[in-house]
């Protein structure tokens, strides 16, 4: 690996962790004052976890990205980054909606389809790099449990 495709994987990481931080700006003010006054399951998280959780899974799925995209250069690097950039928009809409407007039934369609495109990312950083593919499981894991939180967060406060 040169050192030419470093400024790629700094954009990346730059890009990752600005959706994270819109993410973290709807979410703090209302983590402590709003979401413990809503029902959730036994099976919730302790509130300590996410942070950790999340910034592991935004630098290992900005890593893969890169991987998939440094790959796939010849032709397809546009559309494997255009497909990042909108996981990402869901991502940080997700929190928006959810923690920022109070709305976990708009924050559940949001995570459907954000869902269904990070199982199209799996299987696609899959075939195009082992390394990226396994950089992008826990994310997609990590997401589908979240998708199942939401829902029955929803569903014991409708």
């Amino acid at each position: 690996m040169t050192s030419r495709r470093y400024p790629a994987l700094v954009v990346f990481l730059l890009v990752t962790f600005a959706a994270a931080a819109i993410g973290s700006t709807a979410t703090f003010p209302n983590v402590s004052t709003w979401y413990p006054t809503l029902n959730k399951p036994s099976w919730t998280p302790p509130g300590w976890l996410f942070g950790p959780v999340w910034s592991c899974l935004y630098l290992a799925m900005a890593v893969a990205a890169w991987r998939v995209w440094r790959k796939s250069m010849i032709g397809n690097a546009a559309v494997t980054a255009w497909l990042y950039g909108l996981q990402l928009v869901l991502n940080a809409l997700w929190s928006v909606l959810f923690f920022g407007l109070k709305q976990p039934g708009f924050a559940l369609v949001d995570i459907v389809a954000l869902w269904l495109l990070l199982l199209g990312l799996l299987v696609r950083f899959w075939r195009a790099d082992r390394i990226a593919g396994a950089l992008w499981t826990p994310y997609f894991l990590w997401v589908t449990f979240a998708s199942g939180l939401n829902t029955a967060i929803w569903w014991l406060n409708r």
